[in-house]
C-alpha cells in the first residue's frame, strides 16, 4: 500500500503529467492508468541505483499497449482526422501518418510519441520544454529558500530572488550541456536537494552562524554594505566548497572510477542515503509550516487534492486552429500543475486575508509572516533583466570542512544520477548507456557544479528525476524537447521579474510544500528496498541501524560540538560537518555493513544491477544514440590515443555503425 501511494504522488505532485482524454473515435472507452503506473514505476525502480529489470512475470506486465496519453476530442465542424502534431497535442499513439524513414524502434519505444532522436515541430517543442520547466519548477525554487535563513537573507526576499533566478539561469545552462556533449539523453539538470544537508551543517559551524540582528527584521537593512557582506562571504564559502567537491566528480566521471564504485553501491547504500537527504529538514518544513498552520494546512489539503483526487479530471479546452476552425481537448490539468495550482490558490487566499487585514499587521504577532505584503516591494524593487554572471557575489572561499561535507553531497548525486540515466534510456526507447556515456555523464555533472559554483547558486546541479518521470508519463522522449527546455531555464533566468515573484510567496505556504515534497523524497529512498530481500534479517539490521543513526548522530553533535574538539581547528569543522550530515552517516554505515556482512548479490539487490551492466553493449544503435555531436568519435577525432579516453566513443562501435549504414546489394 506504501508504494502505491509513493508511485502516487510521484505521478501527480512531482512529475507533472501531461495526459489526455480516451480518443473521439474510442470516446466509449475509459482512460488508463496503465501507463502511469508503470511509467512511475520503471523511474522508481531505476531511480537513485538503476536497479531496473524486472522479473519475466512483470516485463510482460509492462509490455502491454500503454493509453495514458490518448485524447478526448470534439469538434465544432466535422470530424476529421487529426494529423500528426495534434496527435502529439492530443497524447495519440502510433498511427499511420508518422514519418516516412525514422529508425526502427525497440520493443520498449513502441508507444513512444516521439523517441529520443525524433524531432517535434518546433511549437510542440516550446510548449512541452515549458511543461519540464513547470515540472521541475518545485526543486529549482525551493533549494534557494530553503538555504536562505542559513545565509542570514530570511528577511530580504530581493536577493533570495536573484538567487532563485540564478539557477534558473545555470540549470538551463547545465541541461545543454549535458543533452549535447554529457551522457546525450533528454535528462533535465537542477539545484540538488543532496548539497543542502552538507550545507546546512557547514553553515551551522561557530564561524557562520548569523548574527542575532540579522534575524530581527526591524534591525535589517538589506541596502546597507555591512548586511551585505554578511550573506555575500557565507555564500562565497558554500562556492568555494562546491567547486572544489565539483573537482572530484569531474575526475571520478572522466576517469571511470564511476563503473568501479558502483560495483559496491547497493539498494541498502541508496535507500539511507536518499531518505537522509529529506527527513533531517522536518525542521525546516515544521517551522515554516508553524508560521500558520492554517495556511499551510489549505496547501497540503489542496496538493493532496488535486494530486490524489482530481487527477484524473479532465477540464475541457479549447483550441483554435486556423480557418475558423475550434476544437475542445481534455486537458488533465490538476495532474499537470496539483502544485503550482495549490501554491497559486493559498498565495491568493493570503492575498485577499492581507487586504482585509484579517492576518495580524503587528510584526511579532502569530501568523504575521502569511501576510503577503510583508515582502510586497520585491517585484516593483527587482530589475525587468538581470544577467548572472560568474562571481557575482564576490570571489569564492575554500574551507577543508566544507569541501568533505560537499563531497558527500557529491557522491550521493552521482549514485542518483547513475540511476537516472537507466531509468531515462529505458523510457525513452533508447538502449541502454555504455560506460563511456555513463561516465560522460557524471564528468559533465560535475563541470554543471563548477559552474553553479561559480556562478554562487549556492547549490550544485544533478539530473532530475521528477523530469525522467515526466518523460515515462507524457511518452515524448525527443532529446530535442530537452533542449528546448533548457532555453526555457536560460529565459527565465535572465528575466529578473519572474525570479522575483516566487520570492513573495510567503512562509506558510513554503512550508505547506515541504512537508509535501520532503516526504515524497524520503519514500523514494525507501522504494528502493524493493530490490533486496526485506524478510532478511542481515538487510533489516542493515538499513533500520543505518536510518537509525543518521538521525540520532547529528542530533547529538549538535548538541554536544565541545566534546568533539581535537585541538586541531580545519579537524574538528570536518568531523562536525561530516557527523552533522546524516546523509553522510547513514549512507557511510549502510556502505560499509552491506560489503562486510555476508550476504547473496540476490539478497543484497546486486543481481539486478549486474545484469543491466552486461546489456550496455556498444552497438550502433547505442552509437547512434550516445555518441558525440558532429560525429566526433565515431567519424572524426577516432585516434588511438582518443579511443583509451572512458568517456571516448569506442572504435568498434563506430565500425559497427559504419557497416550498419552500408547498403546491402539486392541479387
Amino acid at each position: 500500500m506504501s508504494s502505491r501511494l509513493t508511485l502516487d504522488f510521484m505521478e501527480g505532485a512531482l512529475f507533472g503529467v501531461f495526459e489526455e482524454g480516451p480518443v473521439q473515435n474510442k470516446s466509449k472507452s475509459t482512460p488508463s492508468r496503465t501507463s502511469l503506473s508503470t511509467s512511475s514505476e520503471t523511474l522508481i525502480s531505476s531511480n537513485w541505483s538503476s536497479f531496473t529489470l524486472f522479473s519475466s512475470r512483470e516485463e510482460a506486465k509492462r509490455s502491454r499497449p500503454q493509453v495514458a496519453m490518448t485524447s478526448a476530442i470534439t469538434s465544432c465542424e466535422p470530424s476529421q482526422a487529426l494529423q500528426r502534431e495534434d496527435d502529439v497535442l492530443n497524447g495519440h499513439t502510433e498511427g499511420p501518418n508518422r514519418k516516412k524513414g525514422r529508425q526502427s524502434r525497440s520493443p520498449s519505444s513502441n508507444n513512444l510519441v516521439y523517441s529520443i532522436l525524433e524531432v517535434p515541430p518546433w511549437y510542440l517543442c516550446i510548449l512541452m520544454g515549458i511543461q519540464h520547466f513547470l515540472t521541475a519548477l518545485g526543486g529549482l525554487v525551493s533549494v534557494p529558500l530553503i538555504l536562505a535563513k542559513d545565509l542570514c537573507l530570511q528577511h530580504d526576499p530581493l536577493t533570495q530572488s536573484y538567487l532563485i533566478s540564478t539557477i534558473f539561469f545555470v540549470s538551463g545552462f547545465c541541461t545543454l550541456l549535458q543533452v549535447f556533449f554529457g551522457v546525450r539523453l533528454p535528462i533535465l539538470q537542477g539545484g540538488t536537494f543532496a548539497f543542502v544537508a552538507p550545507s546546512l551543517a557547514m553553515l551551522s559551524l561557530p564561524t557562520w552562524k548569523c548574527p542575532p540582528w540579522t534575524l530581527n527584521a526591524s534591525l535589517v537593512n538589506t541596502s546597507s554594505p555591512e548586511f551585505t557582506e554578511e550573506w555575500q562571504k557565507r555564500i562565497r564559502e558554500l562556492q568555494g566548497a562546491i567547486m572544489v567537491a565539483s573537482c572530484v566528480q569531474m575526475l571520478v566521471g572522466f576517469s571511470g572510477l564511476i563503473g568501479f564504485l558502483m560495483r559496491f553501491i547497493g539498494p541498502l547504500t541508496i535507500a539511507p542515503t536518499i531518505s537522509l537527504v529529506a527527513l533531517p529538514l522536518f525542521d525546516s518544513a515544521g517551522n515554516n509550516a508553524g508560521i500558520h498552520w492554517g495556511i499551510a494546512a489549505m496547501t497540503i489539503f489542496l496538493i493532496v487534492l488535486f494530486s490524489q483526487y482530481l487527477k484524473n479530471v479532465a477540464v475541457p479546452m479549447p483550441i483554435y486552429r486556423g480557418q475558423k476552425k475550434c476544437r475542445v481537448s481534455k486537458f488533465y490539468l490538476f495532474q499537470v500543475f496539483p502544485v503550482l495550482l495549490a501554491l497559486c490558490i493559498s498565495w491568493l487566499l493570503c492575498f485577499v486575508l492581507t487586504v482585509t487585514n484579517t492576518l495580524p499587521t503587528a510584526p511579532t504577532a502569530y501568523g504575521h509572516l502569511a501576510r503577503t505584503d510583508t515582502k510586497g516591494d520585491v517585484l516593483s524593487r527587482a530589475p525587468w533583466f538581470r544577467f548572472p554572471y560568474p562571481g557575482q557575489w564576490g570571489l569564492p572561499t575554500i574551507s577543508l570542512a566544507g569541501v568533505f561535507g560537499i563531497i558527500a553531497g557529491v557522491i550521493s548525486s552521482m549514485v542518483e544520477s547513475v540511476g537516472d540515466y537507466y531509468a531515462c534510456a529505458r523510457l525513452v526507447g533508447a538502449p541502454p548507456p555504455p560506460r563511456h556515456a555513463v561516465n560522460r555523464g557524471i564528468g559533465i555533472e560535475g563541470l554543471g557544479c563548477l559552474l553553479a559554483g561559480a556562478w554562487g547558486t549556492g547549490n550544485g546541479t544533478t539530473s532530475y528525476s521528477e523530469n525522467v518521470g515526466a518523460l515515462g508519463i507524457t511518452r515524448v522522449g525527443s532529446r530535442t524537447v530537452m533542449v528546448a527546455a533548457g532555453c526555457v531555464l536560460l529565459l527565465m533566468g535572465i528575466f529578473g521579474k519572474i525570479g522575483a515573484a516566487f520570492a513573495t510567496i510567503p512562509t506558510p505556504v513554503i512550508g505547506g510544500m515541504f512537508l509535501v515534497m520532503f516526504g515524497v523524497i524520503t519514500a523514494v529512498g525507501i522504494s528502493n528496498l524493493q530490490y533486496v530481500d526485506m524478510n532478511s534479517s542481515r538487510n533489516l539490521f542493515i538499513f533500520g541501524f543505518s536510518i537509525y543513526c543518521g538521525l540520532a548522530i547529528p542530533n547529538w553533535v549538535n548538541q554536544n560540538s565541545e566534546k568533539l574538539q581535537t585541538g586541531i581547528l580545519q579537524l574538528d569543522q570536518v568531523i562536525q560537518v561530516l557527523l552533522t550530515t546524516g546523509m553522510f552517516v547513514g549512507g557511510f554505515l549502510g556502505f560499509l555493513l552491506d560489503n562486510t556482512i555476508p550476504g547473496s548479490l540476490e539478497e543484497r539487490g546486486l543481481l539486478v544491477w549486474n545484469q543491466i551492466q552486461e546489456e550496455s553493449e556498444e552497438t550502433a544503435r547505442a552509437l547512434e544514440v550516445y555518441c558525440l555531436p558532429c560525429g566526433i568519435g565515431s567519424t572524426s577525432c577516432t585516434s588511438s590515443c582518443a579511443q583509451r579516453l572512458p568517456f571516448w566513443p569506442t572504435g568498434e562501435a563506430g565500425k559497427a555503425m559504419t557497416r550498419a549504414q552500408v547498403p546491402v546489394p539486392i541479387g
